[in-house]
């Protein structure tokens, strides 16, 4: 057998399994059970999510990130609607247009401050309310953590749900990472979705150590009335629901999402220590869950590249700013993090 591949920081996507969620996935694999979540491993992953989320929570679980957000949002709008969001937004960058072409809806798009959208944000559209010639927003839609690697905090989200809610509006959290946005706060899932007046969560597991799987889980279940439907339609029902379920329960178990999320942020903390120590290297933001971006003159991000073993050990954020993203996940460990500080060290005495 060849060795493993090396570890890198391009993404949290690229770590592998957690033992124990390969357990529960092999565990799972016992005999035949019933299809498309009628089976006792989706019932009780659905009752794993009530424990964190709060008795009212109504989960169905999806394939991936970008199924969770267009079902979601599908789900929480009429095709004259639209869902506000930040120009960095995941949907808004990152999904090859899924929301506009498969939920059929649009983006509108308010300016981030450090990769969080405010409270005024959300009134930005009020003056074309009832107007026909102009989409009505429906939702307004938080990534947490951002994908600047910040956090919003409790007081942030209920602040952005208040204004939301007063005017009619949803508030929907991209949670692709809200296990370390939890983990960050020092906070149960419930704290910050359900107790701050969060709407619907695509809650992401893949990113925390699953092999694979999201869930929508709508914290008011009358918003869920049809999604069953809208879940099929849109090509998100699993037949062997079984196996993404398993996985869900099993993170969710003994706190394995928090310990997860606290190795991750933890290694994240000890690399922005490690990086900033070098001359020459500077923050492009605050590093509080997993991602620590960095600014690098442009020599050293192609030196440190050629330098680090992985066929892609980071990813370029901002060419014109020289921004590189270097994301720890639930495996990193302190010898991944002294081999690039390391290497890091060496180019900047080269370039300098």
């Amino acid at each position: 057998m060849s060795a493993a591949p090396p570890r890198g920081f391009a993404s949290d996507n690229n770590s592998g399994v957690h033992p124990e969620v390969l357990a529960a996935i092999a565990a799972a694999n016992e005999g035949h059970v019933l299809a498309y979540g009628d089976d006792e491993y989706s019932a009780a992953a659905r009752d794993r999510i009530r424990e964190h989320f709060g008795e009212s929570a109504a989960a169905y679980f999806v394939f991936n990130g970008t199924g969770a957000n267009v079902t979601a949002i599908d789900a929480l709008t009429e095709p004259h609607e639209a869902v506000i969001c930040t120009d960095v937004a995941h949907m808004n960058v990152d999904e090859c247009g899924a929301p506009e072409r498969i939920a059929g809806i649009k983006l509108l798009q308010v300016a981030n401050t450090g990769g969080k959208l405010t409270p005024g944000g959300v009134s930005r559209w009020e003056a074309h309310r009832g107007d026909e010639h102009a989409v009505q927003p429906r939702v307004v839609s938080i990534t947490q953590a951002t994908e600047l690697g910040t956090v919003y905090t409790l007081e942030e989200t209920r602040a952005i749900a208040g204004a939301a809610h007063e005017l009619d509006i949803y508030l929907h959290v991209d949670g692709a990472r809200l296990a370390n946005a939890a983990e960050s706060l020092g906070a149960s899932l419930r704290e910050v979705t359900t107790d701050a007046g969060v709407d619907a969560v695509s809650f992401g597991g893949t990113k925390n150590g699953m092999l694979g799987g999201e869930a929508v889980v709508f914290l008011r279940p009358e918003l869920a009335e049809s999604f069953l439907y809208t879940r099929k339609q849109l090509g998100q029902l699993a037949s062997k629901m079984r196996f993404i379920a398993a996985q869900f329960d099993a993170l969710l178990t003994d706190d394995l999402w928090r310990r997860n999320a606290e190795h991750a942020n933890g290694m994240a903390r000890r690399l922005a220590d490690a990086v900033t120590a070098i001359d020459g290297v500077e923050l492009a933001h605050p590093v509080e869950a997993n991602g620590v971006f960095a600014n690098l003159p442009a020599a050293a991000i192609h030196r440190l590249r050629d330098a680090l073993p992985a066929a892609m050990p980071f990813y370029v954020w901002d060419e014109t700013a020289g921004t590189v993203r270097l994301m720890c996940s639930w495996d990193t460990t302190a010898e991944d993090i002294d081999e690039l500080a390391g290497a890091l060290d060496s180019v900047m005495s080269d370039v300098g």
